[in-house]
């Protein structure tokens, strides 16, 4: 039996926040750095959890933390994904469709839009939920000013709630250590 939990980061934890790094680091086979996890921290949480308590499993998380994108010379709130994953032996099941279905709830409520980052096995679940890959350059807000940021042009999807957008204009992150997009 499987649950899906929405929690917010002030809400977890110390312990719960162990359990979702080691699954992080279970999935993306140690390649999560303290920049990645710092990116998966400050929003909303949507958890899987198999079994019941006290023994149920962590097998699932993804986040929704707040972000700015510049689009079109204005500031959006969107919604940004991150971390989602699930532990190799619980896939295809619909568990990271469900918390998609959870946090995709917290995006059209409380954003602008959606937007994330996606490999390649992911870009699949997210285009069938109706995420629509980004066909413009993307680049980044840094420090030193707008950076393009290529080698992501083929990987940002978005999840348009109430601002139309063209897919083939510019889409520019704001800045953040690690990985941008």
């Amino acid at each position: 039996m499987a649950n899906v939990q929405t929690v917010h980061t002030a809400d977890l934890g110390v312990a719960a926040r162990k359990v979702i790094r080691a699954l992080l680091a279970e999935v993306f086979e140690e390649e999560v750095t303290e920049d990645d996890w710092e990116h998966c921290l400050g929003g909303v949480h949507a958890l899987v959890w198999e079994g019941t308590e006290p023994g149920a499993e962590l097998v699932g998380h993804a986040s929704v933390v707040q972000r700015r994108l510049l689009y079109d010379g204005r500031a959006l709130r969107a919604g940004y994904v991150e971390g989602v994953a699930v532990r190799a032996d619980r896939r295809r099941r619909g568990y990271a469709a469900a918390m998609m279905e959870k946090l995709e709830r917290v995006v059209r409520d409380a954003y602008d839009l959606g937007a994330l980052g996606a490999s390649d096995d992911g870009a699949r679940l997210y285009a069938a939920r109706g995420w629509q890959r980004w066909r413009g350059p993307t680049s980044a807000l840094t420090p030193t000013g707008v950076v393009r940021t290529p080698e992501d042009d083929d990987c940002v999807f978005v999840l348009p709630v109430a601002t139309r957008l063209d897919l083939t204009r510019e889409l520019t992150c704001d800045w953040r250590d690690g990985e941008v997009w």
